[in-house]
């Protein structure tokens, strides 16, 4: 039998939801590694004081993804009447986007902060100083999480399309 009326209306609107967000998160990924980073770098006077607006603007990023995460995990289990939501691999996948989001905001950032702080200046620091060698392991790592995010994000957003697709009356 098929659904009609306000519950075909509120299905559309969580499925909508749940494109948006995680398309919004994928989108603003993209836009920070191919606008925000390059252009940080290119037009400010040093490089630690791009480094300082990447990680600040990463920081927002990380905020609105965990934001995403959850209103998306959210759709899915209003879409699903349940926890067999958590069965779907894309909410599985949001949900890994989600923890490596917050590995990078709440252990890998502040450590490179603090080694920063440390240093006064990353880029007058000689990389063979154990502090930068450091930072830049903690670099390459929070670039490989944000790599990954971004993966699995592209991942999900496809098997949300699947998933959501009319299916055909039999």
């Amino acid at each position: 039998m098929a659904l009609t009326g306000p519950g075909l209306e509120m299905r559309l609107s969580l499925k909508f939801v749940r494109v948006v967000t995680l398309a919004g998160w994928v989108g603003a990924i993209v836009y920070f590694a191919a606008v925000v980073t390059e252009g940080a770098f290119a037009v400010l006077p040093s490089q630690d004081e791009a480094g300082l607006l990447v990680g600040f603007t990463l920081g927002g990023l990380h905020v609105m993804g965990l934001v995403s995460a959850a209103i998306f995990v959210i759709a899915s289990l209003a879409l699903a009447k349940g926890l067999r939501a958590f069965s779907r691999s894309s909410v599985a996948g949001v949900i890994l986007m989600g923890l490596l989001t917050m590995v990078s905001q709440y252990h890998v950032m502040p450590r490179m902060a603090r080694l920063r702080s440390q240093m006064g200046s990353v880029d007058r620091t000689p990389r063979s100083d154990p502090r930068r060698a450091e930072f830049d392991r903690l670099h390459r790592v929070s670039v490989d999480i944000e790599g990954a995010v971004l993966l699995i994000g592209l991942i999900a957003l496809f098997l949300t399309l699947r998933e959501d697709r009319p299916r055909a009356e039999g």
